[in-house]
């Protein structure tokens, strides 16, 4: 494992958790209508805009967002195993979910929302109680005007490739109204 590459992102994490300025929630329907997709993800690493509560559930946040790409990380822990003892793949699948759908949010212009249509998930390597993070990083393959595709990697600072996904969705603008309420 590499310690240097833990320490930093021990360190990212830790400076984006003292920047929350918002409890975990969900984001106001004028900023998730009116602004562009990177821009709101931004602001969430930024702690301006509230994370999602599930994410907190799951001990994972947002730590980067590009154009195209969006970058998830995760604590695995003993609450996420399975009656087995090893980690639930639903929890995998959720990191990947996010970073590969959050990839596809950060090409959406203001008005513009998507939803996952399928999604494909692979797992390579099971996580161990040695492995204290892992970073589910997501970038878009082809965005067009109705469908957008996606694919991401679950990897340790280790260096290992612990699962794989793909995804395609579906964008479309959102309702008129909806862009014009206020929270």
């Amino acid at each position: 494992m590499s310690a240097d590459l833990l320490a930093q992102w021990q360190a990212e994490e830790a400076a984006i958790r003292a920047r929350q300025a918002h409890p975990a929630g969900t984001i106001p329907a004028l900023d998730a209508s009116t602004r562009p997709g990177l821009e709101v993800l931004q602001d969430m690493i930024a702690g301006m805009l509230p994370g999602a509560r599930f994410a907190e559930t799951l001990d994972f946040l947002l730590v980067h967002a590009a154009q195209g790409e969006a970058v998830f990380q995760g604590r695995p822990g003993p609450r996420f195993l399975n009656p087995l003892g090893s980690l639930h793949g639903g929890w995998y699948a959720t990191l990947l979910d996010s970073a590969i759908g959050c990839a596809v949010h950060t090409t959406l212009q203001p008005g513009r929302a998507y939803t996952t249509l399928e999604f494909k998930l692979n797992l390579v390597r099971a996580i161990g109680p040695e492995v204290p993070l892992v970073r589910a990083e997501g970038r878009t393959i082809h965005v067009g005007r109705q469908i957008a595709t996606a694919g991401g990697q679950l990897v340790g600072p280790d260096g290992k490739l612990y699962a794989h996904a793909s995804t395609t969705c579906l964008c479309f603008d959102l309702p008129a109204a909806a862009a014009q309420s206020t929270p």
